[in-house]
């Protein structure tokens, strides 16, 4: 026998390599040091800081990529991949550098995973960081035919002294919350289950969306808010925290972005909440308290300023293309 008999494909490996190799390129930064192929991926610093600080984030997608697998689209899950370990790092006030994929399926399809690679490198385009390797794994018999999963690995970096660390929020802040573009990667235990429980097909226009078909709306890729944010910093905007809302939704994460002792007083009625939402709620029969503990619910990111920057930050995003609202007040 050898290792091909046993289910793991080396020259199928190599060849996937070599078609994904453009993809990875175009995504390179002029700090990238080595080429695809070595034993890890090299990158200098930036120049211009005074006291570089690294930051690090790591995430995967979830089963957002049993609905990819249904549909076989594969691109925007790699998009997703990127934008939730960017987002994540972007709250510390860091500039993503580069990412790393791990992607591992029980028998290497080259379409579908190229596809996938394609995604995460748009994704990369998007944030303004370069993808400077990752690892394919073949596991025969560990995963189901043709599913796959993903994991991904950003490293940014920030000016200590411009750290956002909570330390910066104060009382009578307010909280500007950036539209999302759907459901982004989060919940989707409860969107299967609501479906797999209904019999409902993906391929479904509900009224709800307005002639959407139900797997294109589920499958929106997650925003990724790195270069609006990061202009907005450039011009003058005063921001004093930032919070990605990912699981959890805004109960769970906008704490996270807060000194001790402090909360955030939202309204509701503030921004409109999508239709997907509307519809997993009707269709589920999911309470209101539910929903907004497990979905972003149109909110996917928040940064707070001075009361006096809250006009200024909101014309700001839309004059970049992106929908905020005033959704409430730290105290």
């Amino acid at each position: 026998m050898d290792y091909k008999q046993a289910g793991v494909d080396v020259e199928a490996g190599r060849e996937f390599v070599d078609n994904i190799r453009n993809m990875v390129i175009s995504t390179h930064r002029p700090e990238v040091l080595g080429a695809l192929g070595g034993f890890s991926g090299l990158f200098a610093l930036p120049s211009g800081y005074t006291e570089p600080v690294l930051v690090s984030g790591t995430d995967g997608v979830g089963t957002k990529l049993k609905l990819a697998n249904t549909l076989n689209r594969h691109h925007t899950v790699g998009i997703d991949l990127v934008a939730m370990c960017v987002n994540d790092v972007l709250t510390s006030g860091a500039e993503p550098l580069f990412f790393l994929d791990y992607l591992a399926t029980g028998k290497l399809n080259q379409q579908q995973l190229t596809e996938v690679v394609s995604g995460i490198a748009e994704g990369c385009r998007l944030a303004g960081c370069a993808l400077i390797g990752g690892e394919t794994a073949e596991m025969p018999g560990f995963y189901p035919p043709g599913e796959y999963d993903l994991a991904g690995f950003c490293v940014g970096i920030v000016e200590k002294s411009l750290i956002l660390d909570c330390s910066q929020v104060q009382v009578g802040d307010v909280a500007i919350g950036l539209e999302s573009s759907g459901v982004h990667s989060n919940g989707f235990s409860l969107v299967r289950k609501i479906i797999d429980e209904y019999n409902i097909s993906l391929q479904d226009c509900p009224d709800y969306l307005n002639k959407t078909s139900l797997g294109e709306a589920l499958l929106t890729p997650t925003k990724i808010y790195v270069k609006p944010i990061l202009a907005a910093q450039k011009a003058g905007l005063d921001i004093h925290g930032m919070a990605h809302i990912t699981g959890g939704g805004l109960p769970e994460n906008l704490p996270r972005c807060l000194p001790k002792g402090m909360s955030i007083d939202i309204d509701k009625s503030s921004w409109d909440i999508p239709p997907i939402f509307k519809w997993i709620s009707a269709v589920g029969n999911v309470e209101e308290e539910a929903m907004f503990n497990t979905f972003n619910m149109g909110i996917g990111f928040v940064v707070l300023v001075s009361p006096t920057q809250a006009e200024i930050t909101i014309n700001w995003f839309a004059s970049q293309g992106i929908k905020a609202y005033c959704i409430g007040e730290v105290s």
